[in-house]
């Protein structure tokens, strides 16, 4: 069985994207950025609501040949371009990239066969879709990169649950900037 991870940038007071969907606060310091893609190298399946995908199928195709581009933003557009991805939407019409496009009904039982397939981890990203894997009891790790900043709004991280979730801390780690990272898996 794979294991399901959730995790993204967010700001201290629990939004992952600002009014507006505006990101602009949470520019990865070089060495966060260096951590995000060793996560992403290790994770065999990644998820995406329509919103995250949007955003990052904007930028990741071409991120390798963007003027400036780093060694690891280089490698990281690289691996986001291979590493094979589900898009959970009714509304996108075409996917590329390595993709599928899911547009049935019901998200979360095709999260529960994926997961039940053999293979390495699997990422769910957007809010909306992450939502339903959390509140559907499938994530089985946390990985929040919580950043100093208080964005007064947006989207949030977490969504409402219809029990608590208890969660056993792995890993807390800090980056430039007052950046910090906590892992949590849950308690099974």
């Amino acid at each position: 069985m794979r294991r399901l991870l959730y995790g993204m940038n967010l700001s201290l007071d629990g939004y992952i994207a600002a009014p507006g969907d505006d990101l602009s606060w949470g520019g990865p310091s070089d060495e966060l950025f260096q951590w995000w893609l060793d996560e992403e190298r290790a994770i065999s399946l990644l998820l995406y609501g329509r919103k995250l995908w949007e955003t990052m199928s904007f930028y990741w195709p071409t991120g390798d040949q963007q003027p400036g581009a780093t060694p690891a933003q280089i490698e990281f557009a690289r691996n986001w371009r291979d590493t094979p991805k589900v898009v959970f939407s009714s509304t996108v019409d075409k996917v590329d990239w390595n993709t599928r496009l899911f547009t049935g009904d019901d998200a979360v039982a095709e999260i529960t066969r994926l997961k039940a397939e053999d293979g390495g981890p699997m990422r769910v990203g957007g809010a909306a879709l992450a939502g339903a894997a959390m509140r559907a009891g499938l994530i089985d790790e946390y990985e929040i990169v919580t950043h100093p900043v208080l964005v007064g709004g947006g989207t949030p991280f977490f969504t409402a649950l219809d029990s608590w979730v208890n969660l056993n801390l792995v890993e807390t780690r800090t980056f430039p900037g007052g950046v910090v990272l906590t892992r949590y898996e849950t308690r099974r």
